[in-house]
C-alpha cells in the first residue's frame, strides 16, 4: 500500500522532479532478431500522437511515435533514409518493422511517459 504524498515529500524530491531525464528502455524485435532502444516521448509529442488517434489516424500516430522515440538505431539518419528510398521520414518505420511491432513499440514508448499506467484509484470504502 502506498503512502499519502506530502509537501515534505515533494520538497525532498524537488531536484529530481525538476531535472527529469527521459527514461529509456531496450526492446527485442523478433522479426529483426535484434534489440532497439526507445526513449520516452515528450509531453507534446505524446499529446500530438493522441490527437492523431482521436482523428482516426492511429496507424500514422504509431509510426510517428516510433520514428521519434527509437533512439538506437537512429531512424532519422539521412543515409538510412536515402538508402531505403523514403519519400517521407516516417516511411522508414513501415519499411523496417512489422505492423504489430510498430503498435507495440509505440505503446511501450507511451507507457514510459506514464500514459495508461502509473495511477490507480484508491477506493476509500474498501480501505475502511
Amino acid at each position: 500500500m502506498s503512502k499519502k504524498l506530502t509537501i515534505k515529500d515533494l520538497l525532498a524530491q524537488k531536484d529530481q522532479l525538476k531535472q527529469k531525464k527521459r527514461r529509456r528502455q531496450t526492446l527485442h524485435i523478433e522479426s529483426l532478431d535484434a534489440k532497439i532502444v526507445i526513449e520516452e516521448p515528450s509531453r507534446a509529442l505524446a499529446l500530438e500522437a493522441i490527437g492523431m488517434v482521436q482523428n482516426d489516424q492511429g496507424d500514422v500516430a504509431d509510426a510517428y511515435v516510433v520514428y521519434n522515440c527509437v533512439v538506437e538505431p537512429n531512424l532519422k539518419d539521412p543515409q538510412l533514409q536515402k538508402e531505403f528510398g523514403c519519400a517521407e521520414p516516417t516511411d522508414i518505420v513501415d519499411l523496417i518493422f512489422r505492423a504489430g511491432e510498430i503498435s507495440a513499440i509505440s505503446g511501450q514508448a507511451l507507457q514510459l511517459a506514464g500514459f495508461g499506467q502509473g495511477v490507480k484509484k484508491v477506493d476509500e470504502e474498501l480501505k475502511n
